[in-house]
């Protein structure tokens, strides 16, 4: 049962997911003509302008909040790990599929961010919700008279309650520090989950007002140790974009621990990588961004955009760089332990700091981020019910 589970799995993060990013992204693109490309420097700064208009509601979430809560949930431990796993098994090429994912996944992030905010629902006391569940209801049921949006909204909100107990953020951090600092599991695990409690009890706001600080600490200082070892390895750094732009066209032949591979699986690696870390398509981070005090759908679906830069262009391409320009891309190494192996070229023994604590970081901005996705889940779902507040406790 569970062999068939992951064959299932592994058959639609392939051709299937291909053909709908692909589909999705290129259509968006070509209506929107090309937005993500003529307007990439208003994507790139839009979250760090203030909105004079919206400087008197500072009890509400603001855009940037919502969009460092946002990446906050996606920039995971898979952004150290995964994108190195990728390349080790898909070769250098994967990256430059990792690129092109990444640039359509900007256009499908902008348009689902654009939709939960046009659809969103606000309460009387101001708070707003939306998401893929608002616009299945008000898009498809009340404007289109869809009369199977139930379905599809309580096959969406499954999905995503899946991960509410198959999660390994806990576990991922707890190993990383108690081994990094030599002392037990259950001392980081404790720490990680009453750090998410401290910042969740709080609400929306308050996870908004931690994810404004932190996120950026965070992506700075992991971008910022991997731009140290990418300056001492700049000579390489031409042969690495060698590599990358070959290997995306041309079969990889195997050296040292690589075992080759052909375009077909660069591909393949590079676009799970990029969307599984970004999240293009899958309709959570809508749900927050949605919650934003902002004056136009559009706006806030820039910051969407933005999400998707930063996730996979800026903190996964330093990833990349990272374990081909330092050469142990074919070592054999898999994971965490590629990028940390990558780190101590430069950084020596404080890198396995450096990745302990990204982890911890990413970690819990991960868990605080994916918290925002159930809770406007379940305030569609029951409302005010004391059930909401149970599942949300739990």
């Amino acid at each position: 049962m569970w062999a068939a589970f992951e064959n299932l799995t592994g058959w639609l993060w392939g051709i299937p997911l291909l053909i709908v990013i692909v589909v999705t992204g290129v259509a968006y693109t070509v209506i929107s003509k090309g937005f993500q490309f003529t307007h990439i420097g208003k994507i790139i700064t839009t979250p760090f302008k203030k909105d004079p208009e919206l400087a008197d509601r500072k009890d509400k979430l603001t855009p940037f909040q919502a969009v460092s809560i946002a990446v906050g949930g996606s920039v995971g431990v898979s952004n150290i790990s995964g994108v190195g796993t990728a390349i080790a098994t898909g070769g250098p090429g994967a990256v430059f599929w990792l690129w092109i994912a990444a640039l359509l996944g900007m256009i499908i992030k902008m348009a689902e961010v654009t939709l939960a905010v046009y659809y969103r629902t606000t309460n009387p006391d101001g708070t707003h919700y939306g998401g893929p569940t608002y616009y299945m209801q008000k898009g498809l049921g009340e404007e289109k008279g869809f009369k199977g949006w139930p379905l599809l909204a309580v096959m969406f909100g499954g999905g995503i309650f899946i991960t509410f107990f198959i999660t390994l953020q806990n576990y991922t951090v707890s190993e990383a520090i108690g081994t990094t600092f030599n002392i037990p599991f259950i001392v980081p695990s404790l720490v990680l989950v009453f750090s998410i409690y401290a910042i969740i009890l709080g609400g929306l706001k308050r996870v908004g007002e931690i994810a404004g600080y932190l996120v950026p600490f965070m992506c700075l200082f992991y971008v910022g140790c991997v731009v140290v070892v990418l300056f001492t390895h700049a000579s390489s750094i031409p042969g690495a974009f060698g590599l990358i732009f070959k290997g995306a066209f041309t079969y990889q032949a195997a050296v040292g621990g690589f075992a080759g591979a052909a375009v077909a699986r660069a591909l393949q690696l590079g676009f799970a990588r990029s969307v599984y870390s970004n999240e293009a398509g899958w309709g959570t981070s809508p749900m927050i961004h949605a919650t934003a005090e902002t004056n136009h759908p559009i706006k806030q679906g820039i910051m969407g955009a933005f999400e998707v830069f930063a996730d996979t262009m800026v903190v996964c391409t330093a990833t990349a760089l990272l374990v081909i320009v330092t050469g142990f891309w074919n070592s054999g190494l898999m994971g965490a332990e590629l990028t940390l192996v990558a780190l101590e070229t430069t950084l020596g023994s404080f890198s396995r700091y450096v990745v302990a604590l990204s982890i911890f970081f990413f970690g819990l901005t991960t868990a605080t981020g994916w918290y925002t996705y159930y809770y406007v889940l379940l305030n569609h779902a029951f409302k005010d019910s004391p059930k909401k507040k149970l599942i949300l406790m739990l």
